[in-house]
């Protein structure tokens, strides 16, 4: 089942092997402009965030925001692009290769994409700035990262399936998916909002991802019920991608 899938995934690593230059220029500009302006630049205002320094407090979340935002930018253009424009998706269903592949594949692009633009960032930041963590931290933070790149590129797919205009793509990006990694403690503890908000904040999978992240990566620690959150929650928006995708095919 997966030998289409792979062969897809092989040629959109392929267009991203050409422009991986170019792509890396771009996708760390914006974390580490954030990261130089807020993390050191306000860190002398702002002081210790739960009993670590701004700029270590963030810098977790800006790794983490950068490879999902590439998996969900990735698998949405992507395949809206070869959907609507290159109709390349036409293309793979005269082949062998199933719908399920060819989700499978584009999710698997843009989980790529995510992992590939956060390391960038996490070397840059991690060669400019005192950011440290301990090697074994990283293995937890994985758990996290992993899932969390998957949901965000289930996410893409859904989107660029259902979706026929660009700036509808971009409206949703603007309305939905910002809003839902900037509501999530990425630049702020979640101690900051009102009692009667906090307990709807740490129902979205994005909190569960960011702070679970950020704990991962700075203390070592592994909340369990934030890491299944996110993997369940990546499990059902996979099935939703598939059936979603499946559906629009055979309109």
């Amino acid at each position: 089942m997966f030998k289409g899938a792979f062969a897809i995934w092989r040629r959109d690593m392929l267009v991203l092997r050409r422009s991986i230059l170019s792509e890396l220029v771009a996708v760390v500009a914006y974390p580490l402009t954030i990261y130089l302006a807020f993390g050191i630049g306000m860190k002398g205002y702002i002081g210790l965030v739960d009993g670590v320094p701004y700029s270590m407090f963030i810098a977790p979340g800006l790794i983490t925001m950068t490879a999902v935002n590439a998996a969900y930018s990735e698998s949405t253009w992507s395949l809206w692009f070869h959907r609507k424009v290159q109709f390349t998706i036409e293309s793979y269903r005269v082949t062998p290769i199933s719908v399920s592949e060819i989700v499978i594949a584009k999710i698997m692009s843009g989980f790529s994409h995510g992992l590939v633009k956060g390391l960038a960032v996490g070397l840059v930041i991690f060669a400019i700035t005192p950011f440290r963590f301990s090697p074994v931290n990283l293995l937890a933070y994985l758990a996290f990262l992993i899932p969390g790149s998957a949901l965000f590129s289930c996410a893409g797919v859904i989107c660029g399936t259902v979706m026929d205009k660009p700036e509808t793509i971009g409206k949703v990006e603007a309305v939905f998916i910002m809003p839902l990694i900037f509501m999530s403690g990425l630049f702020f503890p979640l101690s900051s909002y009102p009692a009667n908000v906090i307990s709807w904040i740490r129902v979205l999978p994005t909190t569960s991802l960011f702070e679970g992240a950020r704990q991962a990566l700075v203390s070592g620690g592994f909340p369990l019920a934030s890491a299944l959150h996110v993997a369940i929650t990546a499990l059902l928006a996979f099935a939703a991608a598939v059936w979603i995708f499946r559906l629009k095919m055979s309109e």
